[in-house]
């Protein structure tokens, strides 16, 4: 990029690296220079919480409010209703109406982490677009939105196009996302006064239809910057792991769980994660990300740290690293590991290893779990299972059991009190 911004806020995106494309680089930085330009991001209410892969949208909307603008979360309380075709390979399952509001409740206990809400012209606002969707009325929208639109345009995007290059169904419902996403954009500016949508680069096509659509209907100059979609240094979708998506909302994914996760990230992505995800000065995060060997290792502590405190807190990233220090460096347990609590009911005459294992979230399938017992990446109290057919009962668990997948997932299995 040869053009260098002078706004604080496009300065911080390039330099830490959350710059994929921007609709006019010049003169979105001219905004921001003159004045408080509120910004959205846009987010289906497709499950209860976020996951690690919207976690660089929402540090763009932090860093947002903290350089002196405006953030807009905006719910897809209306768009969720039709589900985002970008590059998936089938239709969204359709969501009710209570299913909706209650995902955008996870999903507002998230944004509280990062971004400060209220009244004041920095202070974020939460807006849920079924407000102009719910009732739109049909042919109106068509005779006024749906004219601007080139079905030859829609059928180049990206998104589009890979369906259609595998021969995959696309349907109508979903064909109409991007109007309603373009849609959002024009009633976001007249009501809010919104000048810039971001969003990953995926949704570079639905960003572009909305500017274009608010330049046709109301002659307004609005921008788009794009982030870009990441994967981890090994090529795997940025927060999905062999066990699943990795969730910020802690009724899914514990703080221990969600530290694990950055600790565990690869060496090769240190100093890009240490930009992207946490406030370190961006030299210290080259400082870190350059270290080798044992050294690159207390980077990922802090990287974990970093993180970790400014979703849960402090506090939670503190007993993370105790509990992994504890387990990894001592051969203990750890207070803070992920635990299941069995009853008499569940116990009954005993309960097979195989069983615990799925049960406390280590194997996903009591077949994965056998694998593991036979390839030796399975453990009770740090020494290896090699009896798939073990039967565990109260005795057994008169005090807390340990149970280990490889050298980094662990739980712990404990009577219920």
């Amino acid at each position: 990029m040869t053009y260098h911004p002078r706004s604080e806020f496009l300065r911080v995106m390039t330099e830490r690296g959350f710059v994929a494309d921007c609709t006019d680089f010049q003169g979105l930085d001219e905004a921001l220079l003159n004045g408080v330009v509120p910004a959205y991001i846009g987010f289906d209410a497709t499950a209860r919480s976020l996951h690690v892969g919207s976690l660089i949208q929402i540090m763009m909307l932090r860093w947002l409010q903290k350089t002196g603008h405006r953030p807009i979360t905006l719910m897809g309380g209306g768009t969720t209703k039709v589900g985002d075709p970008s590059f998936r390979a089938d239709e969204r399952p359709l969501l009710t109406p209570t299913q909706i509001a209650e995902n955008i409740e996870g999903i507002r206990q998230v944004f509280a982490a990062y971004i400060d809400y209220g009244d004041h012209p920095t202070d974020a606002l939460m807006i849920d677009n079924a407000e102009w969707l719910d009732g739109l009325n049909y042919l109106e929208f068509l005779r006024d939105v749906g004219r601007h639109f080139s079905v030859n345009r829609m059928l180049s995007f990206e998104s589009v196009k890979s369906r259609l290059d595998r021969d995959q169904s696309l349907s109508f419902l979903e064909f109409n996302y991007m109007i309603l996403q373009a849609y959002d954009f024009v009633e976001l500016n007249r009501r809010y006064g919104c000048r810039l949508q971001m969003g990953g680069s995926d949704q570079w096509g639905n960003i572009v239809g909305g500017i274009d659509l608010a330049r046709r209907l109301s002659n307004a100059e609005l921008f788009g910057l794009t982030s870009p979609l990441l994967t981890t240094a090994d090529g795997r979708k940025m927060g999905k792991t062999a066990e699943g998506a990795i969730w910020l909302n802690s009724e899914m994914c514990s703080p221990y769980a969600f530290w694990q996760f950055w600790r565990n990230t690869l060496d090769a992505d240190v100093g890009r994660f240490l930009k992207l995800y946490t406030e370190l000065p961006v030299s210290e995060c080259d400082r870190l990300g350059a270290l080798e060997g044992a050294e690159i290792n207390e980077a990922k502590i802090i990287l974990a740290n970093e993180v970790t405190t400014l979703l849960h807190g402090a506090e939670a990233a503190r007993a993370a690293e105790a509990t992994a220090r504890e387990v990894f460096e001592k051969g203990g347990v750890g207070a803070d590991l992920p635990t299941l609590e069995l009853g008499a009911e569940d116990l009954g005459e005993g309960i097979s290893i195989v069983q615990l294992i799925v049960k406390s979230g280590l194997a996903k399938s009591g077949k994965e779990a056998k694998r593991l017992i036979a390839e030796k990446g399975a453990k009770m109290d740090d020494r290896p299972l090699t009896d798939p057919g073990l039967m565990i009962d109260a005795a057994a668990l008169a005090s807390p059991i340990k149970l280990s997948a490889g050298k980094k997932r662990h739980a712990l299995v404990k009577l219920a009190e």
